[in-house]
């Protein structure tokens, strides 16, 4: 008789091996018998059937037989799994010892009833079938179809056969014997095989299963190059790579990219009936795994929809894989499978182990308990247990958080215009279809390399001619061939040409030039810059990180950690977010960084912004095209003008023109200012003297070859700053006004960041051009009330519906990715989610919707102290500079009848963004963020705060002594929580909210306290990320905390306010804003975070946006 563990002979001679598994006894001890055992004792037992004296024989036990690799067949959930299949009365499990499988012929393998036997690396799959054929056991996972499984193709086949929804896919077979199958074009920003083409983002995956070596290839658009994906090695499962061309060897899979929210969903079969699915971060993201403190990757348990329960059925009986693992994409509402992986365990999860061990039990009893005569019945046990999930309490809940975002600092933008007319440019013209608008936009790298070369061309013919029309022309192509040449290598996130078709030339300027060329020709518009720096980027990330503090705080090892509340409610799939992004780059490039930050995730920006944008037809809702103003904006530019050319003193009746509205930050700009020509012969002298002091930091060798921020030489500077001078004033000395906006811009980024050069005067141009563009820039949106509600709707009609929607979906949907409440162990509420919306934009949207809330008659200031006074708070607002945001937040008081209108409860807040130089003594003093509101002041209770939802009881608001809760962390070392870092000593790592105003210091400290990489210091921080792939040591400026504006709104009265804001648009405001409504804008999905006691803001419908 063999031991315990180990390998015995039965009577025929055949190996046998029994495994006493931890915590189950073995056979001695009335646990798995022995197999020789049970085969001697039922020989015995069909001997005496007849002998009277024999009282009991021992029952027949059926042999389920365990035939895989080792280390599959020992690993710990296989081992959980057979340890509870053992506790059938009826049931004993054998295992396959490896060397028996590897080197006995099948006749001499283990005898059994039952055969769960399945392919893995080294696995002789054609044995097990020999083995099969010979003794016809019942078999859990078919073995034929496991040769299928280690084939992409025949996956992929066998999938379309059986209906089931899967990616767009080609396959590419480099077969000598077949070469129709191998037809691979490649192009720059897309891949055609076999005739389908792939534009990037696309999925190259080898044919063969056992291949992990999976590719994404990106766009120019959002940086280029490829997330190479492998199996997990360490905390990395792939890496970014700057390679853009795809494979030249071997045989491939090119499906195209789903944008899944940056998660994976793992879905594991026991049988048809029975499915579990977890949910990961998904490996393309940033390549980093996320592992618990035992070293196991992090995975939650999420909830399948019906249609994908079907699907999880389907895929069981189509591939006759009993227990089978399998992988689903959600995206843009729909659910689609990538890859089956056979058999297949949970890693984690007793329930999971109990649940499959019940199922394979009832399985093989029922199947074969008649055969051996062993008296057995079905036990009958309901299958969905249905999960109420508990309310909490007298505490409101945070139903959805909305922001608009601008976006983060960026270079200067600058832009250049000539006339064009040479064949060469109405040719590219036509080639991208330009006719059928008259308008045309170039930003991939193949058409901006068609530009350069033509630009080229050009000069070359001009070399030989001196005249002076023609100098003009050379200057400008070489201004073309110069900005096109930057960085050395095209990426559309930086530069752009537009093209527009003018049938009779440009209009004549003088009397001079009325004998120059007519006919046609095409405006080239030449744009760059504009583009996120790395302090824009440490900006976005760190307010992505503060973010996390606006959401209640999570438990267990969540808990006491501002911002780790959102990361588990994200992580448990109760947090259903989306980010939209305008289709600038630095606006995506901006929501990329905050997803970073929001989501604690890490590496490049590329494989963030792909997983997490994807294009869409956003009907204008976040773009504006500056070249198509409305009507009203055109007059309110033209008054502008006219008002800022006089060269006198503003005027009483001046002042009533330019600021109608009273705005203290509007009357001291024009205080500053007095005389607006005299102000701008000033900031023109200022900008004389600045060029002369660049030239002469060019001329000398020291300093010639100084490299400025963000890799800006010297040269470039003076072409930046010579290029304004020109521009700002015309021959007959009038200024051009609408050149202030970019003089402000650039004196402001060599202020911030190339302070270092020491260039004289450079305050003083700053303090001047901030107070001319105080005035130019907010009121190009509107002078009166009336013209500033035109504009804004103009611009904010479309993102308004989109915000009334968000406020009004409060009904769960079978479409809302959700945790699976039975296996939620350690998550108190699973049941509830958080709707966040996050729109990344430009200033333009911005000024415009903080009209639509000031001016759209939202409530009356006379009636309601609390609007009153944020009122008198955004006058005395002078800019809403880079990361200005505005907040909604949505609750739900749960003890409030249903349709009652205090159901609802809806805040308003903002940050005017970034502090600017010389900020501190100037800044307007709000009333803090969520102060008390009139009916709480007296409870001293706060019930719409962020209270901790994983409490049960409300959170009591802290006296002011007791406000900041400090202490240190217990851990020397640098803990991680998930992905999430947990701070180092001395850092405040805990944050209790509290009513009532605050002053600004300790305001800032509460809401943007960061797990930063920057530390503050006053107004500006140093950037101490160089290592981490930053550039430079520029200052970064800290941003502004939210100030409230309201606190106490129901939802009834936000949903009336929007539907009057967006009936009243007129149907000249569709027309004019039709062409601009039709640009391609993107948005960013992430889904999965976490909160611990929050329900979702509502249906998920489908509309023109996709899902939304």
């Amino acid at each position: 008789m063999s031991e315990t563990g180990g390998e015995g002979w039965d009577q025929s001679g055949n190996p046998t091996s029994v495994f006493a598994y931890e915590g189950h006894p073995g056979p001695e001890e009335g646990g798995m018998k022995n197999e020789g055992e049970m085969r001697k004792g039922e020989e015995e037992g069909q001997g005496k059937e007849e002998d009277e004296d024999y009282d009991s024989p021992p029952e027949r036990q059926i042999v389920v037989g365990i035939c895989s690799m080792m280390k599959k067949s020992k690993s710990k959930p296989m081992t959980q799994i057979m340890e509870r299949l053992c506790k059938f009365e009826y049931i004993t499990v054998v295992i396959f010892p490896e060397e028996v499988i590897l080197n006995e012929p099948v006749d001499k393998w283990p005898l059994c009833d039952c055969l769960v036997s399945f392919h893995s690396k080294g696995f002789p799959l054609d044995k097990a079938v020999e083995y099969a054929n010979l003794r016809n056991p019942l078999i859990i996972n078919d073995l034929n179809m496991q040769y299928y499984i280690q084939d992409r193709r025949e996956v992929y086949r066998i999938l379309q056969e059986e209906g089931i929804d899967l990616p767009r896919y080609a396959v590419l077979t480099r077969d000598p014997d077949r070469p129709e199958e191998c037809n691979l074009v490649e192009g720059e920003d897309h891949v055609e095989v076999n005739g389908e083409v792939f534009p990037k983002p696309f999925v190259e995956k080898p044919v063969c299963a056992e291949d992990h070596n999976v590719y994404i290839y990106y766009p120019t658009s959002a940086g280029g190059g490829s997330q190479r994906l492998f199996r997990k090695i360490g905390s990395r499962s792939s890496v970014y790579s700057p390679e853009s061309c795809v494979r030249k060897t071997g045989s491939y899979i090119y499906e195209e990219f789903m944008p899944t929210d940056g998660t994976d969903v793992k879905v594991y079969t026991v049988g048809p009936d029975y499915a579990h699915a977890e949910a990961r971060k998904s490996p393309a993201l940033d390549g980093k795994v996320e592992r618990d403190s035992e070293g196991k990757e992090i995975r939650y348990p999420v909830m399948l929809t019906a249609m994908e329960k079907l699907v999880a059925r389907k895929v069981c009986l189509a591939f006759k894989q009993t227990v089978c693992g399998f992988d689903l994409l959600r995206a843009n509402g729909h659910s689609f499978v990538c890859d089956v992986n056979g058999f297949s365990f949970v890693k984690n999860s007793m329930k999971y182990y109990d649940d499959c061990a019940k199922v394979l039990g009832n399985m093989v009893m029922r199947e074969l308990a008649p055969q051996f005569h062993i008296p057995w019945s079905i036990p009958m046990e309901a299958e969905d247990i249905p999960i109420v999930p508990t309310t909490s309490g007298t505490m409101m809940e945070l139903r959805c958080v909305i922001a608009i975002i601008r976006h983060g600092d960026r270079t200067p933008k600058q832009k250049m215009k000539m006339e064009v007319r040479h064949p060469l440019f109405f040719e590219l013209f036509e080639k991208y279809g330009g006719y059928k608008s008259g308008k045309l936009k170039l930003k991939k790298p193949k058409q901006l390399q068609e530009v350069l070369d033509i630009a080229r061309l050009l000069l070359a013919e001009l070399g030989q001619h001196t005249d002076c029309e023609i100098e003009e022309k050379k200057g400008k192509l070489e201004q073309l061939k110069t900005v096109l040449e930057m960085y050395g290598h095209f990426s559309g996130i930086n530069r752009k040409v537009q093209l527009t078709y003018l049938p009779n030339g440009q209009p004549k300027a003088s009397s001079e030039e009325e004998g120059r060329e007519g006919g046609p020709s095409l405006l080239l518009v030449l744009k760059w810059g504009g583009e996120l720096t790395p302090a824009g980027r440490v900006q976005a990330e760190e307010l992505g990180r503060a973010f996390r503090c606006m959401y209640p705080g999570g438990q267990g090892d969540y808990a006491g950690f501002p911002g780790c509340g959102l990361l588990r409610l994200h992580s448990t799939y109760r947090h259903d977010l989306k980010i939209y992004a305008s289709d600038e780059g630095r606006v995506q490039m901006t929501a990329a960084a905050f997803a970073k930050g929001l989501l604690a995730l890490e590496g490049e920006l590329t494989p963030i912004l792909v997983q997490m944008v994807k294009s869409a037809n956003m009907n204008g809702m976040l773009d504006s095209d500056s070249e198509s103003l409305t009507d009203c904006q055109q007059r309110v530019k033209a008054r502008l003008h006219e008002i800022m050319q006089k060269d006198q003193d503003f005027t009483e009746a001046d002042y009533q023109k330019l600021a109608p509205t009273g705005s203290p930050s509007l009357v001291n700009s024009m205080k500053v200012i007095g005389n607006p020509v005299r102000t701008c012969d000033q900031v023109y002298a200022l900008i004389q003297r600045l060029t002369s002091q660049i030239r002469k930091r060019l001329e000398d060798p020291k300093s010639a070859d100084l490299q400025l921020y963000h890799s800006e030489t010297l040269e470039l500077m003076l072409q930046r700053w010579s290029k304004l001078e020109r521009d700002f004033r015309n021959k007959s000395g009038r200024y051009d006004i609408s050149k202030i906006p970019d003089i402000y811009d650039c004196v402001k980024y060599d202020t911030q960041h190339n302070a270092t050069l020491g260039l004289e005067d450079t305050l003083e141009l700053f303090r001047l051009s901030r107070a001319l563009a105080d005035i130019v820039i907010p009121q190009e949106y509107g002078i009166n009330k009336p013209e500033k509600m035109d504009i804004a709707q103009a611009y904010c009609l479309p993102l308004m519906k989109k915000i009334q929607l968000d406020l009004q979906r409060t009904h769960e949907d079978e479409a809302v990715n959700k945790l699976h409440p039975l296996y939620s162990r350690g998550v108190m509420s699973p049941g509830r989610h958080v709707r966040t919306r996050l729109y990344f934009t430009s200033e333009s949207h911005v000024h415009s919707l903080l009209s639509i809330f000031r001016y759209g008659g939202l409530l009356d200031e006379v009636k309601d102290q609390q609007w009153k006074q944020a009122m008198d708070y955004l006058s005395a607002v002078s800019e809403l500079n880079y990361m200005t945001q505005i907040v909604i937040m949505l609750y739900e008081d749960n003890n409030k009848d249903p349709g009652s209108e205090e159901r609802f409860h809806v805040e308003l807040h903002f940050s005017p963004g970034v502090k600017s130089c010389e900020d501190e003594e100037n800044v307007p003093l709000g009333f803090g963020f969520r102060p008390a509101s009139a009916e709480n002041q007296e409870k001293q209770t706060n019930q719409g705060s962020l209270e901790d939802l994983s409490q049960d009881e409300p959170d009591r608001a802290l006296p002011l002594s007791e406000l900041i809760s400090i202490r240190r962390s217990p851990m020397i070392r640098n803990r991680k929580t998930g992905s999430m870092e947990v701070l180092d000593q001395g850092h405040v790592s805990y944050c209790k909210w509290w009513p009532g105003p605050l002053g600004k210091g300790l305001r800032a400290v509460l809401l943007y306290h960061h797990f930063s990489l920057i530390r503050w210091r006053g107004g500006a921080t140093v950037c101490l990320l160089s290592a981490a792939g930053f550039e430079g040591c520029s200052m970064v400026p800290s941003i502004y905390p939210l100030e409230t504006l309201h606190n106490s709104l129901s939802l009834k009265q936000v949903d009336e306010f929007l539907n009057a804001v967006c009936e009243d648009s007129s149907d000249a405001h569709a027309k004019t804003m039709k062409g601009r409504y039709s640009s391609q804008g993107r948005y960013l999905v992430l889904s999965r975070s976490n909160m611990p006691s929050l329900h979702t803001i509502g249906k998920t419908v489908q509309t023109d946006l996709g899902t939304s």
